[in-house]
């Protein structure tokens, strides 16, 4: 009679193989009866409609959105797959999204398909998929992404509803400036004689400063006898100049999303002071700070730290050999890690107060502070060596989010970016507010994105003479919620008056939080 232990190792043993056949939408029937009984009822399996599960985690809180929303995409490919064969479709709007880079997990997914019976299916954490009856588009204008059959790029753009372009702007105009010829729309608008949406895409592509292919797609279809109309969609302008050379969606998204949000950041923060003349004070007040600063920092992270362990560390009374548990304790190697990135970051705001570019000072010794941050960890066995080696080489999900982090084949490509749009703002508020978001937006690192950003904000703070800021770890809630507004719905305004508020505090001297 095998022992409790014994059978669920049996039902993880099982569980395993289907894992490594990448399968993150399990079906009942793939999974034997009692295994899969087991499974649920110890939290390595959770159902997410009738005979249709995925794993999870037996340690996750309730509530806890992770493992749903990290599976999400691939449960919703392989469930319309089995259920519709090939056809089915995400809508052209959606579809707009995910060629802009935006895998964030809606609330509805939209799907199109002539077997659709025009039922939301509920899934977890109160998202849904609504399946219409209706007919799919020409096969030229379907392909295929991570799964997910979705509308081809120049498909998406014609055949999307006119609000996509004003209700969702960024990735319309990220999409937009994917299209390098007016070819690549120009065949299905001309096979269709589709007049209405030629005239809507010449217009969309003029507001990005696309002229000569908004001009090819009017005088193709005059060509041809048909009589256009051009209409902007957008409801604003565009103020930046996109570069026509590139082809990620992911760079042309990020500069989107920061000259559009920069605005909407200025007028909640007080003016900056300027650079202090007495720079040993401003490097002094930082220094009395740090006990406050660490404490906050790790515990936003659910680490457990003391105040006893964070003074042991910066006293330099820390011991493995005294304190046993110093060596083997992921908190006091995080404790540990922490106090030598401040050291490193230090060095960084004594070179930003002397007047070097604080974007520039950034990009060349950010790598610095992430390797301070975690070399504790990677001496005392925790971590691999490999783990300083830098950005990830894996996909993240960030916990309770809805929002996937940038594709890591795209890192190379946007981690420049974001320190030249630091090096280029005049702006010391947004350089900070935007700094820490767009940071953990990308989410560049497997672990330490939050306290990488937090570091990256004052050192941006301090680039304006804005005091050092510690984010209060009794306000985690509403610093997650502000951040997750800006992620998911581009909302970056209640993270600059989160911020501001706190800074205004630092300005005052208003004490906001204690240890």
């Amino acid at each position: 009679m095998p022992t409790p232990s014994e059978k669920l190792a049996d039902a993880l043993e099982e569980l395993h193989g289907l894992q490594e056949k990448d399968l993150v939408a399990i079906k009942s029937t793939e999974i034997s009866r009692v295994n899969r009984e087991l499974l649920v009822k110890t939290g390595y399996l959770k159902e997410v409609s009738k005979g249709w599960y995925t794993p999870s985690r037996p340690d996750e809180r309730p509530g806890d959105s992770t493992s749903w929303y990290s599976s999400y995409w691939e449960f919703c490919g392989r469930f319309l797959e089995e259920k519709y064969g090939k056809d089915w479709i995400v809508s052209p709007e959606q579809s707009v999204q995910l060629h802009a880079g935006n895998w964030t997990v809606p609330k509805q997914l939209l799907i199109r398909s002539l077997e659709g019976s025009n039922y939301n299916m509920p899934l977890p954490h109160d998202t849904s998929l609504f399946v219409m009856k209706a007919a799919l588009p020409p096969a030229e204008t379907v392909e295929v992404m991570r799964g997910i059959r979705c509308y081809t790029l120049a498909g998406s753009l014609i055949f999307c509803s006119p609000n996509t372009f004003s209700l969702n702007p960024i990735d319309a105009r990220t999409a937009l400036a994917m299209i390098r010829d007016s070819s690549e729309v120009l065949h299905v608008l001309l096979a269709k004689g589709h007049t209405t949406y030629a005239g809507r895409l010449a217009g969309a592509f003029r507001n990005i400063g696309r002229d000569r292919i908004a001009q090819e797609i009017m005088d193709a279809m005059s060509a041809a006898g048909y009589d256009v109309r051009e209409e902007d969609p957008f409801d604003t302008k565009l103020n930046v100049q996109l570069p026509l050379r590139e082809r990620s969606p992911y760079v042309n998204r990020l500069r989107l999303m920061w000259h559009q949000m920069r605005d909407v950041v200025i007028p909640h923060f007080p003016p900056a002071p300027g650079l202090p003349a007495d720079k040993e004070a401003y490097l002094q007040t930082m220094d009395n700070l740090y006990v406050n600063d660490a404490y906050h920092s790790l515990s936003i992270e659910r680490y457990r730290v003391s105040r006893e362990l964070i003074e042991r560390v910066r006293s330099g009374d820390w011991d493995h050999h005294k304190y046993e548990e110093d060596k083997r304790e992921r908190n006091a190697m995080a404790a540990r890690g922490y106090w030598q990135a401040f050291q490193q970051v230090r060095e960084s705001v004594q070179k930003i107060l002397s007047g070097d570019n604080a974007g520039r000072v950034a990009d060349e010794d950010h790598g610095k502070w992430y390797r301070q941050l975690f070399e504790p960890s990677v001496i005392a066995g925790i971590l691999k060596p490999e783990d300083l080696a830098g950005y990830r080489t894996h996909q993240v999900y960030i916990g309770g989010s809805k929002h996937v982090p940038i594709n890591v084949d795209a890192l190379p490509d946007v981690m420049p970016v974001l320190f030249e749009l630091l090096e280029s703002e005049p702006e010391a508020s947004v350089r900070a507010v935007l700094g820490h978001f767009v940071f953990v937006f990308i989410h560049p690192y497997m672990d330490g994105n939050g306290r990488m950003g937090r570091f990256l904000m004052n050192v941006m703070l301090a680039s304006g003479g804005y005091p050092w800021t510690i984010i209060p770890v009794e306000r985690r809630e509403e610093y997650m919620q502000a951040l997750e507004k800006a992620s998911v719905g581009q909302d970056i305004e209640p993270f600059a008056r989160f911020l501001s508020f706190l800074v205004e505090a630092a300005i005052k001297g208003t004490p906001v939080i204690k240890v």
